[in-house]
């Protein structure tokens, strides 16, 4: 696998540390004027999270999360080459944070410790967007008023869970990218 190019982190202590970039079909980071958007977006509630990266990929959202304070990143990543890439540049950086190699709706059926902040920004081809919603939402993934990444392609509308409630929209290119804050449905209402 060769790298083709990198990406930099734009804020926190990793602030300008480079991540290497695998030449891999369909792989496209989150520019870097999206993720300096959706960190200030997330600055009063980052320091002391708990993320999940889903669909890591770079992992370039996760790693921002950590250099910006966030107490836990996990990494989903299902390619084994971009799994290996996630876990040099961490070695590389010094940061510690779970990478696993998995489908992300397969480790999605197993729930687990509520997550603060997720990033989704899953391979556009694939579709995966409303499945990865409700199984967060099923299996226990989300804290009470987590808050929601999603990237999707513009004109594509993913259908979310019903407690997911729009905070900040914005559109880069072809990419609108959305946070979402959870809020609790009231069962009786």
């Amino acid at each position: 696998m060769s790298s083709t190019g990198h990406i930099r982190i734009i804020g926190g202590s990793l602030r300008q540390s480079r991540l290497d970039v695998p030449d891999m079909p369909g792989l496209r980071p989150t520019p870097d004027r999206v993720r300096e958007t959706l960190f200030n977006w997330l600055q009063p509630v980052i320091g002391g999270a708990r993320c999940l990266d889903l669909y890591a990929g770079t992992g370039a959202l996760g790693i921002e999360a950590l250099s910006r304070g966030a107490a836990v990143v996990t990494f989903v990543e299902r390619d084994p080459k971009l799994g290996a890439a996630l876990k040099a540049n961490l070695a590389r950086l010094k940061v510690q944070a779970a990478v696993v190699g998995d489908d992300a709706a397969r480790w999605l059926k197993a729930g687990g410790k509520p997550f603060d902040v997720v990033f989704m920004d899953p391979p556009f081809a694939d579709h995966l967007w409303d499945a990865a919603a409700a199984a967060l939402e099923a299996h226990g993934w989300l804290a009470p008023s987590a808050w929601i990444y999603v990237e999707a392609p513009t004109g594509v509308t993913p259908e979310l869970p019903e407690a997911w409630q729009l905070h900040r929209q914005g559109h880069a290119g072809g990419v609108t990218y959305t946070l979402y804050r959870r809020i609790p449905v009231d069962p009786l209402s």
